[in-house]
């Protein structure tokens, strides 16, 4: 496993406590996991997503992810409508530990209420928040 420092936390994205991370663009968000995630998780090997059409409250598990070492929920960190999949997750998952900001995106949804977004950390946060849970 890689130091924080090593590690990617982008900017222009909010993170959630549970290690996704989100991207408003336009009227959809866009959702994978963080960086600091794939990195725990190890080698992903499949990935579970929901269909198009699938609404979820913030907090719901919409998916899993598995890798060589474990089994992992995905949690929806805004409530919304579920507007694509990335289906290429389903042949190469691997992508989510090669790419985990780029290709690696899980999900995109049309959010109930931007609101939330403002309850998520910033990149900051998300770094000082990782910090404190490693002491």
């Amino acid at each position: 496993m890689k130091e924080l420092s090593e590690l990617t936390f982008l900017e222009d994205v909010r993170y959630s406590k549970e290690h996704e991370w989100v991207l408003v663009e336009g009227d959809t968000v866009k959702v994978g996991i963080s960086d600091y995630a794939q990195d725990q998780l190890g080698d992903v090997v499949f990935v579970e997503l929901p269909q198009a059409g699938d609404s979820f409250e913030a907090g719901d598990v919409f998916g899993t992810v598995e890798s060589v070492k474990t089994l992992s929920e995905l949690y929806m960190p805004m409530g919304g409508e579920i507007v694509s999949v990335n289906n290429t997750l389903e042949e190469s998952p691997e992508l989510i530990n090669d790419k985990p900001y780029e290709e690696g995106w899980m999900i995109a949804f049309k959010p109930d209420d931007m609101a939330e977004h403002d309850n998520l950390l910033s990149h900051t946060d998300y770094k000082s928040f990782l910090e404190e849970s490693q002491k």
